[in-house]
């Protein structure tokens, strides 16, 4: 059973995915998530620098699902952008990536700095994907920079257009690439 705690995070992140993390308060959380308002501040002694750190650990720990649940690099890729894909569909563009929100306007250093461990942990998790499918460490570490950072960049420039055509071109882009570089590494066997 999920707890309001839990209830909450979770709102957290849906929220600032679509809102941004200024323009999303307490008390949009406490509307959204069902939750009583005394337990706001129960659960999260912190106050909303604490709410906005556990709504990123818990975006990241979801993408990381996604990533740790795939058999190759193209999957993985093929998953990801997939998911964005349809948030952006199913919300009429509203929703981003929530870390995206909080690494753009974070104001606060603990905030910023669990934006910057959710991408350093995306990036770790492909690049192992990839050395897995037989790129080489150090490549497989380029890569996994380019595509986090296009991906999002991707869906940002989608959200802004209100258009899919940007995540879509650079999924093609990105699977040829992957692709050639699972195929060169075959090769040189």
């Amino acid at each position: 059973m999920v707890t309001p705690r839990e209830r909450m995070i979770s709102s957290t992140a849906l929220l600032i995915r679509e809102r941004g993390a200024h323009s999303t308060a307490i008390s949009d959380v406490l509307a959204h998530s069902g939750a009583p308002r005394g337990s706001a501040y129960h659960h999260f002694p912190g106050g909303r620098t604490q709410l906005l750190s556990e709504a990123v650990d818990f975006a990241a720990d979801h993408i990381a699902a996604q990533i740790t649940s795939t058999a190759t690099g193209l999957e993985l890729l093929d998953t990801v952008v997939t998911r964005f894909r349809d948030a952006l569909v199913e919300s009429d563009f509203r929703a981003g990536c929530p870390v995206v929100a909080v690494a753009v306007e974070a104001d606060n250093g603990t905030v910023l700095d669990r934006a910057g461990a959710a991408f350093t942990r995306w990036i770790d998790l492909i690049a192992e994907r990839l050395v897995l499918d037989g790129v080489a460490e150090p490549r497989a570490r380029d890569l996994a920079v380019f595509l986090t950072s296009s991906i999002e960049g991707a869906v940002v420039i989608a959200r802004a257009t209100r258009d899919v055509a940007p995540l879509d071109s650079t999924h093609r882009q990105l699977a040829a690439l992957v692709h050639a570089e699972m195929g060169s590494t075959r090769d040189d066997r």
